[in-house]
């Protein structure tokens, strides 16, 4: 009679190593490249979906890296304040438009919507360069005066 290995055990380990493989962390050129992603999704600004490449980024990267997670947040709010300030700025440009100013506000909301895209930008760039950038009055909100874990 021949006796059977202890494929118990060997399961045990398969399974240890498998739970292991979903908790992975991510090596610092990724956490780096991937924060440098959630900086530039603000070029979605020019097809009109400019929060959601930062939100995409954070729900997929979130529990792998706490730097991932800090800047993609970052990203994501500093792009969800412009959105409003300029939904804003359209509305009370047509509004004083149409009442006493004139057309004239509307030439500037395309200048001023090149302000994110610029300032995403040099975010991404500073990141790119190891700086541990962060949006004024945005990191405060998210992490506190605290740096990145």
């Amino acid at each position: 009679m021949q006796q059977e290995p202890n494929l118990d055990g060997e399961q045990e380990r398969v399974a240890e190593g498998q739970a292991g493989a979903s908790a992975q962390t991510m090596s610092a050129q990724d956490e780096r490249t991937w924060s440098i992603i959630a900086h530039l999704t603000v070029l979605l600004a020019f097809v009109s979906l400019m929060p959601f490449g930062a939100l995409v980024v954070w729900l997929l990267y979130k529990d792998r890296s706490a730097k991932v997670r800090f800047h993609a947040l970052q990203a994501l709010w500093f792009q969800i304040a412009w959105v409003v300030i300029l939904i804003a700025y359209a509305f009370i440009s047509l509004v004083l438009s149409l009442l006493i100013i004139g057309i004239f506000m509307f030439f500037l909301l395309p200048l001023l919507a090149l302000v994110p895209v610029i300032h995403g930008c040099y975010a991404a760039y500073q990141v790119s360069q190891g700086v541990e950038y962060r949006y004024p009055f945005i990191a405060e909100r998210i992490e506190g005066p605290r740096g990145v874990v």
